[in-house]
C-alpha cells in the first residue's frame, strides 16, 4: 500500500523535474523508468520486470510514459472495475501483444519476478520455481489445453479464483 503511493511520489517529483529540467517534453522514459523502479526492489534487479510495466503504461508505443499515462494506468488498478484490472494484467503477461499469453512470455514474466525479489527470499526459492509457476498457471487457465491462454480464458478463470479476487480488491481503497 505504501509503496504504490511512494511509486506515485516519486514519478511525479520525477516528472515534474523532469518538465524543468531534465525533459521539457513531460514524459519519462525507459531508462528513466527503469531507474525510479529499481529504488523499491533494492534486494534484487527490477530491470526487466520495469520494461515489462513500462511497455504496459505506454500504451501508445511511443516509447515514452506521460504521467497522465501512468496516473491512467494506476487508476485502472487501484479504481478500475475487475474487468479493466484484468484486461489490464493479460495486456502487461501479453508480452508481444499478439491476443495471447505463451509458456514462453509467463516464463520471462515470472522470472523477472523471482529476479526482482532478489536471491534473499524466504524461503529460499528453487531454481525451477519459476518454471512451476507457469506450468501451474496453465493448468488452471489454458482451459482448452492449446498451449496459450486467451483474454477469455484468462478473465474466465481469474474470476473463479478467490485469491485472484481477493487481491484485485487490496487496492480499492487506497488513494
Amino acid at each position: 500500500m505504501d509503496m504504490k503511493v511512494s511509486v506515485i511520489s516519486t514519478y511525479q517529483a520525477r516528472h515534474q523535474k523532469s518538465q524543468t529540467q531534465e525533459c521539457p517534453s513531460g514524459v519519462v522514459n525507459e531508462d528513466t523508468f527503469k531507474e525510479i523502479y529499481s529504488q523499491f526492489f533494492p534486494q534484487g534487479d527490477s530491470t526487466t520486470y520495469a520494461h515489462f510495466l513500462f511497455n504496459a503504461f505506454d500504451t501508445d508505443h511511443n516509447g515514452a510514459v506521460s504521467f497522465e499515462d501512468f496516473i491512467k494506468g494506476l487508476s485502472i488498478l487501484l479504481r478500475g472495475t475487475v474487468q479493466e484490472k484484468l484486461n489490464w494484467a493479460f495486456n502487461l503477461y501479453d508480452i508481444n501483444k499478439d491476443g495471447y499469453i505463451t509458456k514462453e512470455e509467463m516464463l520471462d514474466i515470472m522470472k523477472a519476478i523471482y529476479d526482482m525479489m532478489g536471491k534473499c527470499t524466504y524461503p529460499v526459492l528453487k531454481e525451477d520455481a519459476p518454471r512451476q509457476h507457469v506450468e501451474t498457471f496453465f493448468q488452471k487457465m489454458d482451459k482448452n489445453k492449446d498451449g496459450v491462454v486467451t483474454i477469455d480464458e484468462f478473465i474466465e478463470s481469474c474470476q473463479k479464483d478467490e485469491n485472484i479476487m481477493r487481491s484485485m480488491q487490496l487496492f480499492e481503497n487506497v488513494i
